[in-house]
């Protein structure tokens, strides 16, 4: 689960990270009372939506009066913003964050990441910060400075000495980025973040560390743990099939193809969009049902691949191992009759029960193609959208 900047900022601030003093906005009202409150003559105004990117499309201004605080969030709010991350749609901008301007004397990149190869938190610095990380990064991955922290031992005073020395630090300024970084892996255990990143992490003009931006993702298996945070969970910033899916325990992920998928076993489904590929199709969606599907939740996620337009043929795939092939055959039957399909359906049934499920699929009289085999289900279903195997 991602978090907003405003809302990791709030997270840095409990522990001790020092961020810039802003107030969030949802209107333009708002937004002129913070800048009042903040006091000065200018304020940043920054759109709050999760995608990197923000400040090459206009989503981080500098505004220089009141009058240009309130034309600014009027333009920002209640639109969509639109970066190289979130594609033509864009994302919706329902708050903005209205801050005190800093004085910049170098702009730095740090962040951490879990490292799931090594099990290890992973601490990335680069003394090349700012909007153009990614092109610095794919140019001169040398100027990118790594360093492995170990659960068990925990982040080690030299660690911190050799990103310091590393970002070209004074020796004040390595004491501040000490406090920063312990304090980053203490929020990243207790809150179960899978990724923290700064970019940029600022040298202000009087020569100190502050985090001028802020993002945060949570592990989403451990949110159980951490009311707190689900409450700050913006489902607009969310697919909304992604969402839906979540709902219903359904492992669910939009793709740009054309063929939906559906199957039980994440390892059968990522073997099932292979062969769709191999044979030419393009999956529209990863969909993993669980082991333990029933007719119900079939149901649900046959509704949540038809609801998407792009899909013009759907292939299923279920293993009847847990499950019975002649419940899923029933949830598919209720599934198509319930949302009336347009579009061909392929389905493939190996397992318990499977041929009888076959047979109530064939004898439903809807719009429903069997298959005994995988290779030929995929066959059928790229054949049914018009492209030759």
């Amino acid at each position: 689960m991602n978090l907003h900047e405003f809302q990791a900022k709030r997270l840095f601030t409990g522990y001790q990270i020092p961020v810039p003093y802003g107030i969030v906005a949802k209107t333009a009202q708002q937004a002129c009372q913070a800048a009042e409150e903040i006091g000065g003559e200018r304020w940043i105004i920054k759109a709050q939506a999760h995608t990197g990117g923000r400040g090459k499309v206009g989503g981080v201004i500098l505004a220089q009066s009141l009058d240009e605080v309130d034309a600014a969030a009027e333009r920002m709010l209640n639109a969509r913003l639109v970066t190289r991350q979130t594609g033509a749609a864009g994302l919706p901008v329902n708050h903005i964050l209205v801050e005190q301007p800093s004085e910049i004397v170098r702009e730095l990149y740090l962040s951490l990441l879990v490292d799931r190869s090594s099990r290890k938190i992973l601490i990335m610095a680069s003394s090349a910060g700012g909007m153009s990380i990614e092109e610095t990064a794919a140019a001169t991955p040398e100027k990118i400075t790594t360093t492995q922290v170990d659960p068990a031992a925990g982040l080690q005073p030299y660690q911190c000495r050799l990103i310091g020395f590393a970002l070209e630090l004074d020796n004040n300024q390595r004491k501040q980025l000490q406090k920063i970084l312990f304090s980053l892996v203490d929020l990243m255990q207790s809150e179960d973040a899978g990724l923290i990143e700064i970019n940029p992490l600022i040298i202000t003009n009087a020569g100190d560390l502050m985090a001028l931006d802020a993002k945060i993702n949570i592990d989403g298996n451990a949110l159980y743990r951490h009311k707190d945070l689900v409450a700050m969970r913006d489902i607009d910033q969310e697919d909304k099939r992604e969402a839906q899916a979540a709902e219903h325990d359904l492992n669910y992920i939009s793709l740009d193809g054309n063929i939906g998928c559906m199957v039980n076993g994440a390892g059968l489904a990522m073997a099932t969009m292979d062969l769709v590929k191999l044979h030419g199709g393009t999956p529209a969606n990863f969909l993993d049902v669980g082991g333990g599907a029933t007719a119900e939740r079939v149901a649900e996620a046959f509704k949540l691949i038809l609801s998407d337009d792009k899909v013009q043929a759907v292939l299923v795939n279920i293993f009847g191992g847990i499950v019975r092939c002649n419940l899923i055959a029933e949830g598919i039957i209720d599934a198509v009759k319930e949302v009336g399909i347009k579009i061909p359906v392929v389905v493939r049934l190996e397992g318990t029960n499977a041929e009888q499920g076959l047979q109530m699929l064939d004898a439903s009289g809807l719009r429903l193609t069997t298959a005994s085999a995988l290779t030929e289900a995929a066959e059928k279903v790229v054949a049914a959208t018009g492209v030759a195997a």
